[in-house]
């Protein structure tokens, strides 16, 4: 399992949860910042570490060479994490993903191709590893609905259609230029995928005087009513 660090609310009773993943080289340790920032009194936190040591922090998949079995792994380790948490207490539903950079990557790619919605995927300064594979796989079928299954007339919803995902980028981002994150979302987009797409005038970073207003509406509107 990955390991990580549990902020809880400051509201007791909550399962509102925010699983908040790091860029490359940086570790749960550079977003401690993050709950005093976005100011959600009943929003718990986990921060987590990428597997692989990278200099003074953490990556998530290798950046130099075959970046796939790493970013699959890292994947696979993120979906087993959210069946733990939901089999500990904390429904699908009330989980979010916040992920930056490399973060961002395993973020929205675990999301798109994990078998159930989540409470919403914040995703910052990234871009989607192999989008013809993604695309391809945006049909996870949920195994306990045996009624679809068994019914050719009725499929249930494919979870990625349904996954509610905000996309931020910087126009000056001199290490995933704008064109190229802009291209690949926009295929989501395209092909039906719920996702907010804003460009901002910055670079590789996130600028929070403008950002964390953007993330805290998002986050506020994706949990669950009953539970807010």
């Amino acid at each position: 399992m990955l390991e990580s660090k549990f902020i809880t609310a400051k509201q007791s009773g909550s399962k509102n949860l925010l699983v908040v993943l790091h860029g490359l080289g940086d570790s749960m340790d550079g977003y401690t910042w993050l709950p005093d920032a976005l100011g959600i009194g009943d929003l718990n936190y986990l921060l987590l570490n990428a597997p692989d040591p990278y200099f003074t922090g953490f990556s998530w998949y290798d950046i130099y060479g075959d970046a796939e079995p790493g970013l699959k792994r890292s994947r696979t380790l993120l979906a087993q994490l959210l069946d733990k948490l939901a089999s500990d207490g904390i429904p699908y539903e009330n989980i979010a993903l916040f992920g930056f950079s490399q973060g961002c990557v395993v973020s929205v790619e675990t999301a798109l191709t994990f078998p159930k919605p989540l409470a919403g995927v914040i995703g910052v300064s990234g871009y989607i590893h192999s989008s013809e594979e993604l695309i391809d796989t945006l049909n996870p079928k949920d195994p306990s609905d045996k009624e679809g299954a068994q019914d050719s007339n009725r499929r249930p919803t494919p979870a990625a259609f349904i996954q509610k995902l905000l996309i931020t980028h910087g126009a000056h981002d001199p290490l995933i230029p704008i064109g190229h994150a802009r291209r690949l979302f926009g295929r989501l987009i395209e092909k039906g995928v719920n996702l907010q797409w804003r460009e901002l005038h910055k670079d590789h970073t996130i600028v929070e005087e403008v950002e964390i207003p953007l993330f805290r509406e998002f986050l506020k509107s994706s949990f669950p009513a009953e539970r807010k």
